[in-house]
């Protein structure tokens, strides 16, 4: 490890609930960015990070490693899964906008399977149907008693992003709800 290097432990590690229609596990290690953009920086800063920022409410954005989630009219949560440090390429941008790294306050626990989304909706009380809320749909939203950011990556799989002070209650609010399925 480099001189000075952090590597952060992710709270989740090793946990995993489920049946035979459902599977609830932490994601890997990621770094996340929330950004606030005013409209005429929009196309500036989505080329500055490669992906183009969704200007369509509920909607999400990827390329590579790196996914965009809308949050509001002009915010966004940027996802890096990859090697890629987004701060950095920002960096040359040139164009008004707010970036803070929140990779340390934020996890994510992978929801996937069949009930998949009956699971969310024991504390969600989104409507979780393909019609309503489709494959690339994202939501600031509630699970139980907690702010969440949900994400539909595929038509049995969404991600949770949640502060890493409220992974504990949500990993086992969802591992309560997977019993019988």
């Amino acid at each position: 490890m480099a001189e000075g290097q952090v590597t952060r432990e992710l709270p989740l590690d090793g946990r995993f609930a489920g049946g035979a229609s459902v599977s609830v596990r932490p994601a890997g290690a990621a770094r996340r960015v929330s950004l606030r953009v005013p409209a005429e920086s929009v196309a500036a800063v989505s080329n500055s990070l490669g992906v183009e920022l969704p200007t369509r409410p509920g909607a999400s954005a990827q390329a590579g490693a790196r996914a965009v989630l809308w949050l509001g009219p002009d915010e966004w949560l940027v996802i890096e899964e990859g090697e890629r440090y987004p701060m950095a390429d920002l960096e040359g941008a040139g164009v008004l906008f707010a970036a803070v790294d929140v990779s340390h306050r934020n996890t994510a626990i992978l929801v996937t399977g069949p009930a998949a989304a009956d699971v969310l909706n024991a504390g969600c009380p989104r409507d979780l149907s393909l019609e309503t809320f489709p494959v690339s749909a994202c939501s600031r939203t509630v699970l139980g008693k907690i702010e969440i950011v949900l994400w539909r990556m595929a038509d049995d799989a969404f991600r949770v992003e949640c502060w890493r002070s409220f992974s504990d209650y949500a990993f086992d609010f969802l591992k309560d709800a997977t019993r019988g399925q």
